[in-house]
């Protein structure tokens, strides 16, 4: 039997309450009536009907990367209606659109995919919505809202935000602090957006000067170079943000090479390795912001929701939202035992 429309249901709730007025007004007795309650179920751990759902994550090439394949899977034998078809992951665009297009094949109920680039696979999430398979668009945002039902992801612009005000607050009584900046890989519109969230905070700070910005490739190696080249130009500075704890891993290494210890650092993700060192409290790294891998996670509850025509549990609209921007919570040591079991190694 089809769904009725939301169309229908927005004219039909306002006929009743247009009816409930009009007996009000010329009743000698109103009554007054609750608001009509959606009796559509929460995307909870009820087991529903069975749903199958394409998994279509990146190569596990990177520890992130890695950790957002593990909580896909991880989440999605939590639910036993939910059967997990997932593609070997990869970073290239034309192997990656075929993987896709395969688990279109298969007429999987929902798709959830994290693109290796996301406007070069718009037009295969567009193909899979004009079939009928909702598509939840995984952190890299499809070039087109028509390609997605739902997007979830980490909020880039925050991550650089919340680093730059822990620094703040961190030298805020220091007189012309000065600040540098070991960025991702500069090409990206994430790293873009990192950096002007970092900028415009320290803004709040008349104290505080950037004084030199570096990009790595979010890799141990690149960290490691770009860090020793950052500490040759500079002989002093007051804290460092580095956008990701994998290259943060070199950065440290760099460091500890150099002998410097002036400075504190704020890494960016969540890596195990980092919340470890923070922990510890023997390293310059005092905190990271969060970026979470357990969006993956969340991108399979949505799928299993949409699959089940769900809304979410703790929200009073039917269907599910279509963004979910997660927040990047700043981990020190003052919180560091509650987010230590979310390190991904």
């Amino acid at each position: 039997m089809p769904e009725t429309s939301r169309r229908g249901l927005l004219f039909g709730t306002a006929a009743v309450s247009a009816g409930a007025f009009l007996t009000a007004c010329t009743s000698n007795e109103p009554k007054e009536k609750a608001p009509a309650q959606s009796n559509q179920p929460a995307a909870d751990d009820t087991e529903g009907k069975p749903v199958t759902i394409g998994f279509a994550g990146p190569q596990a090439d990177h520890g992130w990367l890695n950790a957002i394949n593990v909580q896909a899977r991880t989440r999605a034998e939590k639910y036993s209606e939910v059967t997990l078809e997932t593609t070997e992951g990869s970073n290239d665009t034309a192997a990656q659109i075929g993987q896709v297009k395969t688990l279109i094949n298969k007429k999987v109920d929902v798709l959830v995919v994290l693109p290796a680039d996301g406007k070069a696979l718009t037009q295969v999430g567009l193909e899979a919505m004009r079939a009928g398979i909702p598509v939840v668009n995984l952190d890299r945002v499809f070039a087109s809202p028509q390609a997605y039902r739902c997007w979830v992801g980490g909020d880039n612009y925050g991550m650089g935000l919340n680093a730059g005000h822990y620094i703040g607050e961190q030298l805020k009584d220091k007189a012309n602090a000065k600040v540098v900046e070991l960025a991702g890989i500069d090409n990206l519109e994430l790293t873009k957006q990192r950096s002007q969230g970092f900028a415009d905070a320290l803004k709040n700070y008349s104290n505080i000067k950037l004084v030199a910005r570096q990009a790595a490739d979010f890799t141990v190696e690149s960290g490691q170079a770009k860090m020793a080249q950052l500490l040759q130009a500079q002989k002093q500075f007051d804290a460092l943000w580095n956008h990701d704890d994998d290259q943060g891993v070199g950065a440290l290494r760099a460091i500890e090479q150099a002998g410097r210890d002036e400075f504190i650092m704020v890494g960016g993700a969540g890596a195990k390795s980092a919340m470890d060192a923070i922990k510890a409290g023997d390293s310059v790294l005092k905190a990271t912001v969060l970026y979470p891998p357990t969006m993956a996670a969340s991108a399979i509850d949505l799928a299993r929701a949409l699959g089940q025509s769900k809304g979410v549990s703790g929200l009073a609209e039917m269907e599910i939202p279509t963004s979910v921007t997660l927040y990047s919570a700043v981990v020190s040591k003052d919180n560091i035992d509650q987010y230590l079991p979310t390190g991904f190694s």
